[in-house]
């Protein structure tokens, strides 16, 4: 990916270096649900409608991802996160992943903030909290074991930027642009939230049955796979990417797959355990974006074929 000498992100909390404990339970669950709608536009199109995404890998990690949807992980502790642990970001050029994250960060930014104006709505940027070890959150502590997520209460992205390379050594998921899969996936909860989708998929997931939730969260999962799709195509329209980026994300949309991680973590699948979809699904929900660019096609809950 083209990413060198672009504007990176000011929306980022370094706290490598900075180790804390958890905090108590998320609070994102009380958002009013707003009824979005909106016109069709270039690179967002039809509302934005059931914009989501799931924690990329967690499944994986053996956690379930929408504990952290709901905020209810909380794992205890008696060191909650204060400003102090922050530190001044690095000088561009000093931190080449730093760098290249926060340059992703910033044409998220961009992309999301098109397609909100499209539809008569202001964009609010996440936080990505860069870490190390571990560090404190309203939906618990974050750390390599729990991956990446977002958190709703806070409305921050947490990114141990050690997971990449277990993304490339765990799971055969490298390249700079799977890399920059994972945040843009992440960076659809934070949509997520602001068009109020998140806190109505919590609603109802109360009522659910744990097949059905896991069935309700497959498609939740899958739309975030073609929402990260739009993102490549809107990148590759700024002729950001380079040969074998697409493939790249291709690939760690297969290497992540439920079944995939099934089979490699126990020897066989049980789909009604399910949550994220197959990697067959994943690869096809991702390219539908990528080759529409618009998001008026990323409707996993209308449509009859996942």
């Amino acid at each position: 990916m083209k990413w060198q000498g672009r504007d990176r992100s000011s929306n980022i909390e370094d706290r490598r270096g900075k180790r804390s404990g958890a905090s108590g339970r998320s609070t994102g669950r009380r958002v009013r649900i707003p009824m979005p709608g909106g016109r069709a536009g270039k690179g967002g199109a039809g509302g934005l409608l059931m914009l989501v995404v799931v924690i990329v890998i967690s499944l994986a990690l053996g956690i379930n991802p929408m504990s952290f949807l709901d905020g209810s992980i909380s794992t205890g502790g008696d060191a909650p996160y204060r400003p102090s642990d922050t530190r001044p970001l690095p000088d561009a050029g000093k931190d080449e992943l730093f760098d290249f994250v926060a340059v992703n960060l910033n044409e998220t930014e961009a992309l999301w903030t098109q397609v909100f104006a499209q539809n008569d709505m202001s964009y609010r940027a996440p936080v990505l909290v860069v870490f190390s070890g571990s560090t404190s959150s309203p939906c618990g502590t974050a750390s390599a074991q729990t991956g990446p997520f977002y958190c709703p209460a806070d409305e921050k992205i947490y990114l141990d930027l050690g997971f990449y390379d277990q993304l490339r050594r765990q799971f055969g998921a490298g390249g700079d642009f799977a890399q920059a899969y994972v945040l843009a996936h992440e960076v659809g909860h934070h949509v997520q939230q602001l068009t109020g989708v998140l806190p109505e998929f919590n609603k109802q997931r109360r009522a659910m049955s744990t097949n059905e939730a896991n069935a309700y969260s497959v498609r939740v999962e899958l739309q975030a796979d073609c929402y990260a799709g739009v993102w490549a195509s809107y990148v590759g329209e700024m002729n950001l990417l380079e040969r074998g980026d697409i493939a790249e994300a291709l690939n760690a949309a297969e290497q992540i797959g439920d079944d995939a991680i099934q089979m490699r973590s126990q020897g066989f699948v049980v789909p009604k355990n399910f949550n994220h979809g197959t990697s067959e699904q994943r690869q096809r929900w991702f390219e539908r974006g990528y080759k529409s660019g618009n998001v008026g096609q990323c409707d996993t809950f209308g449509a009859e074929r996942l």
